[in-house]
């Protein structure tokens, strides 16, 4: 039976692929409002995570004076390799 996010070994379905480009054309990750902006769901990237694809990392920011909270989310090697 294939990965889930493997359509008939042809590798990953274009949603997952594009999000996992962006990822890899993104040395310091992007943070998920980046990924959101671009047309990914919340959903596809917790499952990108959940498959071991991409990993999200807490990141401190300062907006307009304010300090927040964002998650970093990067391509793992796992991600990388469902590329090739």
């Amino acid at each position: 039976m294939p990965h889930p996010y493997h359509r008939r070994n042809r590798g990953p379905e274009p949603a997952r692929r594009r999000a996992l480009e962006l990822l890899a054309a993104s040395p310091d990750g992007c943070t998920e409002a980046l990924m959101v902006a671009n047309g990914f769901s919340v959903e596809l990237l917790l499952e990108l995570m959940r498959d071991g694809l991409a990993s999200a990392h807490p990141e401190r920011m300062v907006a307009d004076g304010t300090i927040m909270e964002v998650a970093r989310v990067k391509i793992t090697d796992n991600g990388r390799q469902a590329l090739e």
